[in-house]
């Protein structure tokens, strides 16, 4: 699989296979899934992905990425864990570089909630 075929997620799989499958209507089957999935819409530019996987009760009415885009590194997943059946976790370290400036590590412990079936992005805290 060539590069420009890679998912961005960081998983060994196609990104029409992979992200790109959720990115185009599949719910994600878990959160980390969400979370790789959500990453991969940061790095593709995907901001209507990004609305539409954060959960209401937290999401921002509009989503602005930046212009130019960083040059997004990778993402490791650190841990996940799961509160009860409809909450959940996932830690997380993104590293990114903005135009020829140092890279940047956000790291993160995202919350995840279940709703008719779909996860969502609820909040994180670094």
């Amino acid at each position: 699989m060539s590069a420009a075929e890679a998912c961005p997620c960081g998983r060994a799989r196609s990104y029409r296979a992979c992200c790109g499958a959720l990115h185009a209507g599949a719910p994600a089957p878990d959160p980390e899934s969400l979370m790789r999935s959500r990453y991969s819409a940061f790095v593709r530019g995907n901001a209507a992905y990004l609305l539409s996987t954060w959960h209401a009760s937290t999401r921002p009415l509009t989503l602005a990425l930046d212009d130019p885009p960083p040059r997004w590194l990778g993402l490791e997943i650190k841990r996940t864990w799961r509160i009860d059946d409809h909450h959940a976790g996932v830690e997380f370290v993104a590293r990114f570089r903005h135009g020829g400036g140092s890279a940047v590590r956000q790291h993160e412990r995202s919350r995840f909630v279940l709703e008719a079936g779909r996860w969502f992005y609820l909040d994180g805290a670094g």
